[in-house]
């Protein structure tokens, strides 16, 4: 077997032990802080902006308007739709402007 195969293999299961590990010990208690929620539920966004961030550094006009055209979206649709809209957006923009 390759080493490629290999190194996909252990990313899963370093992946896989992480997110379990993470359950099983905010399970053992019975009560969670309310501080302690509150940065479990901002770990998401913060996860989110940190992927977007750098890429608006050295965004084009297609990543701006797929941008601008997600966020509308997600002011009305759920989170499939965001995702799509903006995808679509940023596909045809990247084909169609450059």
């Amino acid at each position: 077997m390759s080493t490629t195969f290999w190194i996909i293999i252990a990313g899963a299961v370093a992946t896989y032990l992480t997110r379990i590990g993470g359950h099983l010990v905010i399970s053992r208690f019975e009560n969670i802080h309310p501080r302690v929620e509150a940065g479990l539920n901002a770990v998401p966004a913060a996860v989110l902006t940190t992927l977007v961030a750098p890429e608006l550094l050295n965004a084009g006009p297609a990543e701006w308007a797929a941008l601008v055209v997600t966020a509308a979206v997600s002011l009305r649709g759920g989170l499939m739709s965001m995702f799509l809209a903006g995808a679509a957006v940023l596909i045809l923009a990247r084909q169609f402007v450059g």
